[in-house]
């Protein structure tokens, strides 16, 4: 019995028993989208507890605007179809992104808070390890 496959531009292969995959995908994919979405909303619009966070935990204020225009431009990537070079980047992007702000927060003593980035960085595995299993980068997909 062959298992027939249904290729969709907005995420993995839905193959029959697969179902459960997908929605991993796009559970793990949606929250890890809205996170920054957020976060780049209230960087970008000046807010007050933005601007105090990042004088908290000792960075500059021009990081700010920096990381608000890549967590926008990362979770963009991240929700639209194909572009399988700029995903690698955005997974790579928050990772690190998501590092540096749990030693931020730990070095600030922030505790508790500092765990909210390695969860991030749990479900951002989850995203990544349920894309598609067209991961592989290839010298066209580079050059397109």
């Amino acid at each position: 019995m062959s298992s027939t496959v249904v290729r969709s531009d907005f995420g993995p292969a839905v193959r029959e028993g697969n179902v459960p995959r997908t929605i991993a995908y796009w559970g793990a994919t949606g929250l890890v989208t809205i996170v920054p979405l957020l976060a780049a909303f209230a960087y970008l619009t000046t807010s007050p507890e933005a601007v105090e966070n990042f004088r908290h935990v000792g960075y500059p204020q021009q990081l700010r605007v920096l990381l608000g225009v890549a967590k926008l431009a990362g979770a963009t990537v991240l929700l639209l179809p194909r572009l399988p070079v700029l995903k690698e980047w955005a997974y790579a992007g928050f990772t690190f992104m998501w590092i540096a702000a749990s030693v931020a927060h730990y070095l600030a003593g922030d505790k508790p808070l500092f765990l909210l980035p390695v969860a991030l960085i749990a479900v951002l595995t989850v995203s990544y390890v349920t894309r598609s299993s067209d991961r592989r980068i290839s010298t066209d997909a580079m050059l397109s």
